[in-house]
């Protein structure tokens, strides 16, 4: 009789999961970003944030949680209830961490699932004008001749900042030291004010420091030059190979329901695919990167390897 209720009982929540799941959202849905205001990840959250809102009828509410190189919102999330309220927007920080961060009290594959890919954008390196070097060739010669001298902020560890500042010295055949910030706003305070002289940092919010003489524009990281810094060679020029990138996407709690994620999968690239959104995200030097939830699965894991791989090449030292 008790097995009987219980099969019962099971078999009439069922149809309530399902309806809940149809209905949803019913109410506020908060995407967490676990960095500061004025990021790549910030502006990108924000961006979707009104879209979704008009697509949903319901408010979407942006939250930061900054610090601990990006592990502490992410944590905010995997403790959070899996019923699609509430959203993790991620980059390749955390599959960075997966190798630089093992204390985390997370995993990101098991404590979180995937939903979309949004999009992927190149830094610039920055420094202080009082720097001297004029441009990429005399500061990675200012750099060898100084092993150690100089500092260079990131937005954090396990940031794609950071990464890219440690694989450039590791393929220059050069040192510098690395100073952790909580954010990108206060690294990029700390390069404005001369506190850290050296910086990689997202193109469209470094570009007006540079167009007004704050910095000087060096090189920028992708394959080929950035359209928005033309006059910068890219990295790659120096040293062959050379490619440092930003991406981010939006992952849930692990047990969050597939039709909900689904549907999110399915608004979000809806969004990422309108010519304003395409326009949008080229003023910022990012490209859309539409994916269905299967191919951003397959894409997490494969740069859980690729960071991993880069952490060892630049000998980076897990935490």
């Amino acid at each position: 009789m008790i097995r009987r209720r219980t099969i019962l009982a099971a078999g009439l929540a069922l149809p309530a999961i399902a309806q809940a799941q149809g209905n949803w959202p019913q109410r506020n849905v908060r995407i967490v970003v676990p960095f500061g205001l004025g990021g790549s990840a910030d502006v990108a959250a924000r961006f979707l944030a009104e879209p979704l809102q008009q697509a949903f009828g319901q408010s979407v509410v942006v939250e930061n949680r900054p610090g601990a190189g990006g592990t502490i919102g992410a944590d905010n999330v995997v403790k959070s209830a899996p019923d699609g309220y509430s959203l993790l927007l991620m980059s390749n920080t955390h599959t960075a961490n997966e190798t630089l961060l093992p204390n985390r009290p997370y995993q990101l594959m098991r404590d979180l699932a995937p939903v979309a890919a949004l999009n992927i954008a190149h830094h610039v390196l920055a420094i202080h004008p009082s720097l001297p070097a004029q441009n990429l060739q005399e500061f990675i010669a200012l750099l060898k001749a100084n092993p150690g001298k100089y500092d260079y902020a990131s937005s954090g560890p396990g940031t794609p900042y950071h990464v890219a500042a440690e694989v450039f010295l590791a393929m220059a055949g050069a040192q510098a030291t690395h100073v952790p910030f909580r954010g990108s706003n206060e690294a990029r305070t700390a390069l404005i004010s001369g506190q850290v002289p050296i910086m990689f940092d997202a193109i469209p919010t470094m570009r007006p420091q540079i167009e007004e003489g704050r910095v000087r524009g060096l090189a920028t990281t992708g394959p080929q030059r950035s359209p928005l810094l033309p006059n910068l060679p890219a990295v790659a020029e120096a040293l062959p190979g050379y490619e440092a990138s930003i991406w981010l996407g939006i992952m849930a709690p692990a047990a969050t329901p597939l039709p909900i994620r689904e549907r999110l999968n399915t608004e979000l690239n809806r969004i990422l695919s309108l010519p304003a959104t395409r326009e949008s995200q080229a003023r910022m030097g990012a490209a859309p990167m539409p994916m269905s939830i299967a191919e951003f699965d397959a894409f997490l894991r494969q740069d859980i390897t690729r960071q991993a791989e880069y952490i060892r090449m630049a000998k980076m030292t897990p935490s």
